[in-house]
């Protein structure tokens, strides 16, 4: 299901739209240019709990909510928070009489009402999160961490923009339903904030388009065509869902095929079992330029040529793993994507030996990318990471050596693929809005370069392979064919890395 709330005054809007199957995630993690993770760890908050209509006294709890909320954003271009960890700790004690007599295991779905004001006018986006299956113990605490769909908010109007997060309701179900039944609810729960506690999440600085400040004074607000003024002037719209209508070709590469691979993200710290969800992903599709530094020529080529470039198809969060790390507190989570990029063939020239011109093409042959975000603990050791993984393979052809070819038959590759591991660190938000990713390669030995018996094995081995050739992949932001407002369809190209003046 589709849907987008916009807010509208005086001819700006607020928009929230939720789209199904963008699990939390998308994406993915660690604030990158101008978008930066405002909290240092998860928010801790204190909570009272109880059924509605009063079936016995509310009772404590305590949440952990780790997300990250871009610290900017631009007018008309969507924010997205995400990832979202939320933990949900009660006694045993206090859960049995919330339960009904004998209940040991569940599954549980928290839906948060978290508020998006900006200049005295606000819209609420509904947070929607699921928690696997959980064992309960015969004494002690329970956590319930869930994950799950989170909207993305588009601002009709620069300005200082505030998310915070109010009160809560947890359902719990019985884990031993089938997956095709929809078991009804064991009991469902109302939690809300202990008084005094504010539930602010973030603070977003909206500029105009370009980054550039609002400039004048606004005038006195008026209403929309077709709209009725309120009682001071102002108008507030609420308009229905985009209607539903045949997508262009967006993305014309298929799906991406092949399997995860997170061997190379960071793994969980010890703490309780590891809690992993496969999920359906969200298809989308996207376009990334980069930089390959041969360390041993001390030159560069182009990595998909923006002149003809190759779109990356991701199946954008296909599982979540989670695991609460009760020593260091906090919560770990990591959200998988699945890519695949066909790469144009790279043409480059360089001084060989110092002095002597080559050119050729290089053909890269990829196999399956994992991206993966997480975020390790809480707090000043809290730990955001965005890592991509994948093995490659390079063929060269169409040598020539200060202009006449050379020929090097049709397997001049590298002896086997090798590792291809990338990191986002600051500058990589997540999979929805891309960022810049770098990384280091050992280049293997060649095999096959030659013909008539002529072994140029030698000679590309001493000029290409070796350790220390950096690579530099700058992606912009998505384009998602299923999305109501279809933001970034058609799917941007970014910057090349390295080509942005510095400010």
């Amino acid at each position: 299901m589709h849907t987008q709330i916009p807010v509208t005054r005086s001819g700006r809007s607020v928009k929230v739209a939720s789209v199904a199957g963008l699990a939390l995630l998308a994406g993915l993690l660690s604030g990158g240019g101008s978008a930066a993770d405002e909290s240092p760890g998860p928010l801790g908050l204190t909570t009272s709990c109880g059924t509605e209509g009063g079936a016995g006294a509310a009772v404590p709890a305590t949440v952990a909510l780790s997300v990250d909320v871009p610290d900017s954003g631009e007018v008309d271009r969507p924010v997205q928070p995400g990832p979202v960890s939320f933990a949900l700790t009660l006694s045993r004690a206090d859960l049995a009489g919330l339960l009904p007599e004998g209940a040991e295991t569940v599954v549980s779905r928290a839906a948060l009402k978290v508020k998006v004001a900006q200049d005295g006018e606000s819209a609420e986006a509904s947070w929607e999160l699921n928690a696997p299956s959980t064992l309960l113990p015969a004494d002690g605490d329970v956590t319930l961490v869930h994950s799950g769909e989170v909207p993305y908010v588009t601002f009709g109007s620069a300005g200082e923009v505030d998310f915070s997060v109010g009160e809560f309701t947890v359902e719990l179900r019985s884990a031993t339903a089938a997956p095709e039944q929809s078991a009804p609810a064991l009991t469902t729960v109302t939690c809300r904030l202990k008084e005094g506690e504010s539930g602010h999440l973030a603070t977003t600085h909206v500029t105009e388009a370009g980054g550039n400040e609002p400039t004048g004074t606004p005038g006195a607000p008026t209403a929309p065509a077709g709209g009725t003024a309120g009682a001071e002037g102002k108008d507030i719209t609420v308009e229905p869902p985009v209607a539903e209508e045949e997508d262009p070709d967006f993305c014309p590469v298929g799906p991406p095929t092949g399997e995860l691979d997170p061997s190379e993200a960071p793994p969980p710290p010890p703490g309780d079992p590891v809690r992993v969800i496969e999920l359906p992903g969200v298809y989308m599709c996207a376009y990334a330029l980069g930089l390959a530094n041969v360390q041993k020529l001390n030159g560069a080529m182009i990595i998909n040529d923006p002149a003809d470039p190759a779109l990356i198809s991701v199946m954008s969060t296909k599982r979540s793993t989670v695991r609460t790390v009760r020593e260091k507190g906090g919560v770990y989570t990591r959200f998988d994507s699945l890519a695949n990029l066909d790469l144009p063939d790279a043409e480059s020239t360089f001084l060989t030996f110092g002095f002597q011109p080559v050119t050729a093409k290089v053909s890269f042959e990829n196999g399956p990318i994992t991206i993966s975000i997480g975020n390790i603990g809480s707090g000043t050791e809290k730990l955001t990471f965005s890592t991509v993984y994948f093995q490659q393979s390079l063929r060269l052809h169409d040598v020539k050596v200060n202009g006449t070819p050379l020929d090097v038959g049709g397997n001049c590759r590298t002896t086997k693929p090798f590792k291809v591991v990338l990191n986002g660190g600051d500058a990589y938000k997540n999979v929805a809005i891309g960022g810049v990713l770098e990384g280091e390669v050992d280049i293997p030995p060649f095999t096959g370069c030659g013909t008539g018996g002529e072994d140029l094995n030698p000679l590309f081995t001493a000029s290409l392979s070796g350790p220390g050739n950096r690579i530099f992949m700058n992606q912009a932001s998505t384009c998602n064919p299923a999305s109501p407002t279809r933001s970034y369809c058609p799917p941007p190209l970014p910057e090349l890395p390295g080509t942005k003046p510095s400010t």
